[in-house]
């Protein structure tokens, strides 16, 4: 498949029922091929896939490790799970991995895990963490964005009063390397989701699959942008799909299908375990 002009192509590595040195493996290959611009994990604290009790790794601990060990790709969490840390912690965190990378990060945040899902609530009780049902989660996660954009932006101490979130004598010291601040990536499809998508993000993420939906779900955040006055050509729109070994035309028709429908940045999720030269293949057989 020719690789389609103006479409960014990236990998996830899931971090769980694999070991560090696997993860290491494909993004020290990925960081030295130019097709593959950006790299992502993402943000579980026990498995979601695969053996229950088997191992997974912290997230943005192991993208710190892995900031330190590339040089080019952009690097991020697809996407933090803003159920899991304060906001001005998760801030202090980020920007650590934005200096480490020297100023590759995206930063991807969404609500956080899908009640629905048989594995992800038990990370709360597993952990000692609260599971605020969706609507308050939803507006928890706005304020947060809110905190963390004036963390990273402002010089003076604030106090911040929300419903959700409250600081007194905020301030965060050093600021990211990026200017005015890391590019927000924020995940998600529900409408209430949406709503702080277009206040918020640089680039709006959401998994493949039914594209119809992802098409609709595009067309619903248009239309919350322009109720705020927004471009929402502002946004770039990013889809997350999943790569099969065994048929790469499917994934070559999903991803051509996609890059149609208006996205233009691209997360290709890898099955581990990762074949030996999986990156370049990735670049070989999927991008062109």
């Amino acid at each position: 498949m020719p690789r389609t002009t103006g479409t960014s192509f990236g990998i996830l590595t899931a971090p769980q029922q694999v070991d560090y040195a696997d993860i290491l493996r494909v993004w020290r290959e990925a960081d030295a091929i130019p097709e593959i611009e950006h790299a992502w994990l993402f943000d579980h604290l026990m498995p979601i896939g695969g053996d229950p009790a088997g191992p997974i790794h912290e997230g943005w601990t192991l993208l710190s490790a892995l900031a330190a060990q590339t040089s080019r790709v952009r690097l991020g969490l697809l996407v933090t799970s803003n159920r899991f840390r304060p906001p001005a912690m998760l801030a202090k965190i980020a920007t650590t991995v934005d200096i480490v990378s020297g100023g590759r990060l995206d930063f991807g945040i969404g609500v956080g895990s899908r009640p629905s899902h048989p594995l992800a609530r038990r990370e709360y009780d597993a952990h000692g963490l609260p599971f605020h049902e969706t609507a308050d989660a939803v507006r928890g996660f706005a304020e947060a964005c809110a905190v963390i954009r004036r963390l990273w932006t402002e010089d003076e101490p604030f106090d911040f009063d929300g419903t959700h979130h409250r600081l007194t004598g905020a301030f965060a010291n050093p600021k990211p390397v990026q200017r005015p601040h890391p590019p927000f990536v924020i995940g998600g499809r529900s409408a209430a989701t949406l709503r702080v998508v277009a206040e918020h993000a640089d680039v709006w993420n959401i998994p493949g699959g039914d594209l119809e939906d992802v098409v609709s779900r595009s067309a619903l955040l248009d239309r919350y942008c322009t109720e705020i006055g927004r471009d929402p050509a502002s946004i770039t729109r990013s889809i997350h799909l999943p790569v099969s070994y065994d048929r790469p035309e499917d994934t070559r028709k999903a991803i051509g299908e996609a890059v149609d429908a208006g996205f233009g940045h691209v997360v290709l999720g890898l099955p581990s375990p990762y074949p030996e030269g999986v990156a370049r293949w990735v670049a070989a057989e999927l991008i062109g």
